[in-house]
């Protein structure tokens, strides 16, 4: 397969807008298949849309809210006793991932850090502006502006001679301009259309700096039911729950 396959298995916020499952983005390609963010319904969407989790060999988180890392602990999980997974995972996030994962696997499931895994799992934690190698990708985190406990991390991700980039949640700022300069998708949150909130970033705002970005194409997620009323009037592709695209 040449180039990427995007699949975004989740396209919504943290409160069910538009009936749609929270952030999860399957990228295929390169020999690899990865997830970006991975919601607390992600599991379910990888069902409905019949993804093999088996098929992931890495996640990619951006921040800690649980709109976007909650489905981790449910994917482990299934992996040990459902999928029967075998080979490694990657999962690779913000500073405080690994202590902020395990405090959810056990107030979700008590017990589960205890129970030796029957695959490895390579925990890996992003310095922001550094460039990490990972299993048949690369990625550089830039630091943005969301909720402070949650480490927000825009992600900048090469693979299979594409670049991709996603702001994950965050108000506009001046990191976006080398996470997102002249990637050949630029995956952005719009969660409102022209009303500031803080923490997040709104349609306007973006089209404000598109000229420095130059994002090669632009699809826009992560959309509350303000901007979910206007998809069919925007000059820009939406993403939906099982839209895919090719990079």
């Amino acid at each position: 397969m040449d180039g990427l396959r995007v699949t975004f298995l989740g396209s919504g916020d943290a409160f069910g807008s538009g009936g749609r499952f929270q952030t999860c983005i399957l990228v295929q390609g390169g020999g690899t298949g990865f997830l970006v963010d991975c919601g607390a319904s992600s599991l379910i969407a990888m069902r409905r849309a019949a993804v093999d989790p088996n098929a992931v060999d890495t996640i990619l988180l951006s921040h800690l809210h649980g709109d976007h890392f909650g489905g981790v602990p449910f994917f482990l999980l299934d992996a040990q006793l459902i999928s029967k997974r075998s080979k490694p995972l990657c999962i690779a996030g913000p500073p405080g991932l690994a202590e902020r994962l395990g405090a959810a696997m056990d107030a979700l499931f008590p017990g589960m850090r205890a129970v030796r895994q029957k695959f490895p799992i390579d925990l890996v934690e992003l310095t922001p502006g550094a460039r990490r190698e990972l299993p048949g990708l690369a990625v550089t985190p830039q630091a943005v502006r969301h909720t402070p406990g949650t480490a927000p991390l825009a992600l900048r991700i090469e693979c299979a001679g594409r670049t991709l980039c996603y702001t994950g949640d965050t108000e506009w700022c001046e990191a976006l301009i080398p996470a997102a300069q002249e990637a050949d998708l630029l995956i952005a949150e719009a969660y409102f259309y022209d009303k500031p909130i803080p923490l997040h970033l709104n349609l306007a705002t973006l089209r404000e700096h598109l000229d420095a970005l130059r994002p090669r194409r632009v699809i826009l997620t992560h959309m509350s039911a303000d901007m979910l009323a206007r998809v069919d009037t925007l000059e820009f592709e939406c993403a939906a729950d099982g839209l895919v695209v090719r990079v």
